[in-house]
């Protein structure tokens, strides 16, 4: 298995868990949601960065029309981005932590709230279905990394 799917995955598998736990601040405390979703922004970048020639490669055959069941991938991936730009948003607009940490009084607004939480709830099902897109590269490479000596061994090729 090459050593950027190996990457991928793990970072995915990290991320994915590590925004259930901040799906709950409650359980996790303000503090640690906030902060992890900050660290959640780092991730997600780095994972634009990894997938980047998918990105572009998809986008050029978009716009040429030589596009097939990436389509539904493609803005799938778009929707998750907008998503999470928006969630991030928010949260530091509404923070309780991260924003009086680095010196910033803001103002407390219903509205940022309102969206922060629809939009983290938006991104539970877009994140699902994410997921349920990309669910035979998942499973293959989890074979690959966690069973040894497999037969017929699947490639794993796919991105984003």
């Amino acid at each position: 298995m090459s050593k950027t799917n190996k990457t991928k995955f793990l970072l995915d598998a990290l991320t994915f868990i590590s925004f259930l736990i901040a799906m709950d601040p409650r359980a996790s405390g303000v503090s640690i949601h906030e902060w992890m979703t900050i660290a959640l922004a780092a991730t997600l970048i780095v994972h634009l960065l990894l997938n980047w020639d998918w990105i572009i490669q998809t986008t050029q055959k978009l716009f040429r029309g030589k596009i097939n069941g990436a389509r539904i991938n493609y803005i799938l991936n778009w929707l998750l981005f907008i998503d999470s730009v928006l969630i991030m948003l928010s949260g530091v607009l509404i923070s309780q932590t991260v924003a009086p940490t680095l010196g910033w009084n803001l103002p407390q607004n219903f509205a940022w709230r309102e969206l922060h939480d629809m939009s983290a709830n938006f991104a539970l099902l877009i994140m699902g279905l994410h997921i349920a897109m990309h669910w035979n590269w998942i499973v293959s490479v989890f074979k690959r990394l966690f069973t040894r000596g497999a037969s017929n061994p699947v490639a794993v090729t796919e991105e984003a």
